[in-house]
């Protein structure tokens, strides 16, 4: 499953990040980090962006951006 498929209220852990390049990079500068948890808060009326909370802080991703972080639901 990927972030981007997520309900708005759920909670998942990061298993991967299968982006690279700068993006990749920038994500887990971010703490987009393997066994991480990330709760995601709400998406955006047409669905982007998808706002989470990562490590304490709100931050958001676009959708081309989450589809590239695999995560399992808790």
């Amino acid at each position: 499953m990927t972030l981007d498929e997520m309900k708005p209220g759920n909670e998942c852990r990061i298993v991967k990040v299968n982006m690279g390049g700068v993006v990749g990079q920038r994500l887990l500068d971010m703490g987009f980090m393997p066994g991480t948890t990330i709760s995601v808060i709400r998406n955006a009326p047409l669905m982007d962006p998808i706002d989470v909370k990562v490590k304490g802080y709100m931050l958001a991703l676009r959708r081309s951006e989450a589809k590239g972080v695999e995560v399992t639901s808790l």
